[in-house]
């Protein structure tokens, strides 16, 4: 900026003329305000493009923003839908529990007048399952036992399975401990309510099975009487594949 130090305005002046001098500041002013003009509006300009370009973000900002808030209200009104139906089928399993064990009440009460010999004192072979596994003639067995009226103590005793059928065209039966690895601790059980007693065994070769018959046996002891239940299950209706 020294340069413009230099700059002597009478000299100026007096070597152009008045005339040349008020023509030369008119050309200078209008040059300047042309020029400002112009830049003013160059950058009025860029202030819009930009305005309308954050204003056309915003907008589709606030699009996404609704529709972010309908999904919001469509899944909270799924959730409280689904919620409800949750709440609907807790109770009715509820209901059909209770519906199932007065069922099995009942069915206790008329299987100890009309068969006693399949429950003890409540105590009932509520299923029993055989399933393949993937070995040839390699099983797997279940045998669920519950106690359908309300008791105090709880039931001890052992399970005794027995495989009756046909071997060398002669009839023939393989006790459990004969055919599986299985040690008479892990066939006890001890339970007050309901107990699953399972493992598994192999069928001889050329032997084959008919019924399943299966024994459970409470010994007696200083809080329970000796009872035994004897059920016979045929082969295929034992759930064999």
């Amino acid at each position: 900026m020294n340069w413009l130090a230099k700059i002597n305005l009478n000299k100026v002046v007096e070597g152009l003329g008045p005339f040349r001098s008020a023509l030369l500041l008119l050309v200078m002013v209008a040059v300047c305000l042309y020029s400002g003009y112009r830049m003013g509006n160059f950058f009025h300009d860029y202030q819009m493009d930009t305005l309308s370009l954050q204003s056309k973000r915003l907008k589709i900002f606030y699009q996404h923003e609704e529709e972010q808030i309908r999904r919001i209200h469509i899944l909270e009104t799924e959730l409280a839908v689904e919620r409800l139906s949750n709440q609907r089928s807790l109770k009715l399993i509820a209901e059909m529990e209770r519906q199932h064990y007065q069922v099995k009440k009942d069915l206790a009460f008329y299987e100890k007048v009309m068969a006693p010999e399949k429950q003890a004192n409540g105590l009932v072979i509520d299923n029993f399952t055989i399933t393949a596994t993937q070995s040839p003639r390699h099983f797997r067995f279940q045998v669920t036992l519950v106690q359908q009226l309300l008791k105090k103590r709880y039931a001890k005793g052992y399970v005794e399975l027995v495989f009756t059928g046909s071997l060398a065209k002669k009839p023939h039966k393989f006790p459990l401990t004969k055919i599986s690895s299985l040690s008479k601790k892990e066939l006890t059980f001890n339970f007050q309510y309901f107990q699953i007693v399972g493992g598994e065994f192999t069928l001889p070769e050329g032997f084959s099975p008919e019924n399943t018959n299966v024994s459970v046996i409470l010994p007696k002891s200083k809080w329970q009487k000796y009872r035994q239940i004897d059920e016979s299950f045929p082969w295929q209706k034992a759930g064999t594949n």
